[in-house]
């Protein structure tokens, strides 16, 4: 019975000693626990240290006043006004061809050469009306030397005086009839007309060719002329944007092909009825042509509202631009600067760069952000 109850106290002693023995260790019961949490100082992102902050020279931004805007896309047109159809009342065919498609031209230049049976039928009426005109006028002579000799009639006079006038009417009207053709001298006979360009200007159509037969006012124009000086910029305004387009207002035109010239013109119409697919109207903008804008060109036409905002404006060297987005410097103190994400906006004059968000006018920006990011790389 003794020997039981020693046999069951064997494993309640081997747990106590157990527990007495953790208790007393030098290490404790936490001797397993992770050690604590040390809290090391990180460099701010974004900002970086330099040796010697004054060899990057520093600039203000300033401020810039800009209005709303309204970008659209458009094309260069010729003006229809000034577009001249070359046009020929002589019937013929040509016989030669001076100037071309797409040449520039001047006034009073030839074109073309027709051999046309009109001019040989109007040069032979015109030279029977001088002959004739001729005659009468001797015959008129004769009567006014016979009526003051007393040998006719006051009446048979008037009747040869009426008979020259009449044939002068004749001379006048045949020769009329010759420049009517486009013969500028009746008095050298031909059967072949020069056609001649009406104003100076680019020939932008062209409907004849060599051997080819002119029907007069009945055959499409030989040629048209436009004066190229002066040009239209047609563009789709959609119906809620109408608002921020005015007649008489200005608006900033770009050639794709010239995307760093601006050219200023003048909006010269709105069109009164909407494309009912489009819902948009045709607006007309009337500028100068410098040169450099040919009919068919895409521009891009920017139309300012009346709303004033202002925004900052750094030299364009100021901005980075990095991983598809825009950042600048900013002096953080010390050695320091910091890198700041902006939004750029237009390209302004003098190389200017505005800046529609990141910064405000009057702080201070690194003046060529590529020259110190690439110092920075360096380190």
């Amino acid at each position: 019975m003794r020997a039981a109850r020693l046999t069951a106290l064997i494993p309640f002693l081997w747990v106590q000693a157990l527990f007495v023995g953790c208790k007393n260790s030098p290490e404790g019961p936490n001797a397993g626990a992770p050690p604590p949490l040390k809290v090391e100082h990180v460099e701010e992102t974004g900002v970086f240290p330099v040796d010697r902050p004054d060899k990057f020279p520093l600039t203000v931004a300033t401020e810039h006043i800009s209005s709303t805007e309204l970008r659209v896309t458009a094309t260069v047109n010729p003006d229809v006004s000034r577009n001249v159809p070359v046009v020929t009342l002589a019937t013929g065919r040509v016989v030669e061809i001076k100037a071309r498609l797409g040449d520039k031209v001047q006034k009073g230049q030839v074109l073309l050469r027709v051999q046309s049976p009109d001019i040989s039928g109007a040069f032979s009426d015109y030279q029977k009306a001088v002959a004739d005109e001729k005659l009468v006028h001797t015959q008129l002579e004769r009567a006014q030397l016979l009526f003051g000799k007393g040998a006719m009639s006051l009446n048979d006079l008037q009747v040869a005086e009426d008979a020259d006038s009449k044939a002068q009417v004749d001379v006048k009207t045949t020769a009329e009839k010759l420049r009517v053709l486009g013969v500028p001298e009746v008095d050298q006979p031909s059967g072949v007309v020069e056609i001649r360009a009406p104003i100076s200007g680019v020939i932008t159509d062209q409907e004849i060719t060599n051997a080819g037969g002119v029907q007069g006012l009945n055959s499409p124009n030989p040629f048209t002329i436009s004066d190229l000086t002066h040009v239209w910029i047609l563009c789709d305004v959609y119906e809620n944007d109408l608002p921020n387009v005015r007649i008489g207002d200005t608006a900033d035109i770009r050639l794709n092909a010239y995307p760093g010239k601006i050219f200023t013109g003048t909006i010269s119409n709105i069109g009164p009825v909407l494309d009912p697919n489009m819902r948009t109207a045709k607006v007309r903008i009337e500028v100068n042509n410098p040169g450099l804008m040919r009919p068919g060109m895409f521009a891009t036409v920017t139309f300012h509202g009346l709303d004033r905002n202002k925004y900052a404006a750094v030299p364009a060297t100021a901005v980075l631009h990095l991983h598809d987005r825009d950042w600048v410097y900013l002096p953080a103190g010390g050695n320091k600067f910091r890198r700041v994400e902006v939004k750029a906006g237009d390209m302004l004059a003098g190389s200017m760069q505005e800046i529609l968000l990141g910064i405000a006018p009057g702080q201070q920006v690194v003046a060529n952000a590529l020259e110190f990011q690439n110092s920075v790389e360096q380190q």
